[in-house]
């Protein structure tokens, strides 16, 4: 059973015909084809696919880094044109500021929202415990491991009182010790705060341990193939039966439209 209530709440998301054609200098390329896809308050979803299947670049179109060429991208049913703290964006790369410490990056949303000094201070120090960072308040991003400036890139998405969360391969460049840990502290903060996360990913494994509903992607141009819901408890464990069976159905359909040497890759990749 999924540890969520039966009962949806309403949309948080809703993306209708939406495609992108990108001006290339042999012509267009055409990026993505009539994505239609629903996401509601508190849902996980994991967007995955092989490479060029156009995840990232839906992920940027929700963000509002990216305009659409057609279709519509909604939140709470108003239109998504640009980039808005209801959306915050997580990068593989971290993208923190290396003049600032771990305070100030986690900081700068709410100082840049004008709130008073002391509000400032106690969001900070919320989400600076929440990731685990307290101790290291004062080092700057060079002093930090991977893992940690991931932390931060959390935790400074979260401090700006985001309502969902765009997570794009974050735990991509990090070794697997590192990733397993932070998939479990996502977990927590997705618990604790009730976030809605759409989260992308190419690992099949990291899908079904994630998500409640993994959206798979095909290319040539990015498409929806299909939704598949992820019913097991948490805290999931990889290594049982119930877990390897759905591991291999989401396998079966990610690689069920590419060719036989790609659909290996995908399948040691996961």
């Amino acid at each position: 059973m999924l540890d969520r209530p039966d009962q949806k709440p309403p949309p948080i998301l809703r993306i209708d015909g939406l495609h992108k054609v990108y001006q290339a200098s042999n012509g267009p390329v055409e990026a993505l084809r009539g994505i239609d896809l629903t996401i509601h308050k508190g849902d996980f979803v994991c967007l995955l696919g092989a490479s060029g299947c156009g995840k990232s670049t839906l992920l940027r179109i929700i963000a509002g880094f990216e305009k659409a060429s057609g279709g519509s991208v909604a939140v709470y049913g108003f239109e998504v044109d640009r980039p808005g703290p209801d959306r915050g964006m997580v990068f593989q790369d971290y993208a923190l500021f290396p003049w600032l410490t771990v305070r100030e990056n986690i900081a700068f949303g709410p100082a840049q929202r004008r709130l008073a000094s002391r509000e400032v201070a106690a969001i900070t120090e919320r989400f600076m415990g929440m990731v685990g960072l307290a101790a290291f308040a004062d080092r700057y991003p060079h002093q930090l491991s991977g893992g940690m400036k991931q932390r931060v890139a959390i935790a400074r998405v979260l401090a700006n009182d985001t309502d969902i969360l765009l997570m794009d391969e974050p735990f991509g460049a990090l070794d697997a010790l590192t990733r397993s840990k932070l998939q479990e502290e996502l977990i927590d903060i997705w618990k604790a705060t009730g976030l809605t996360v759409i989260f992308v990913t190419h690992s099949v494994e990291e899908a079904v341990l994630l998500a409640d509903q993994v959206v798979v992607m095909t290319a040539g141009p990015g498409r929806i193939d299909c939704q598949v819901a992820i019913d097991l408890p948490r805290p999931r464990d990889v290594s049982s039966p119930e877990f390897n069976i759905l591991r291999r159905d989401v396998t079966q359909r990610l690689t069920s439209h590419i060719a036989p040497d790609r659909a290996l890759q995908s399948v040691a990749d996961s």
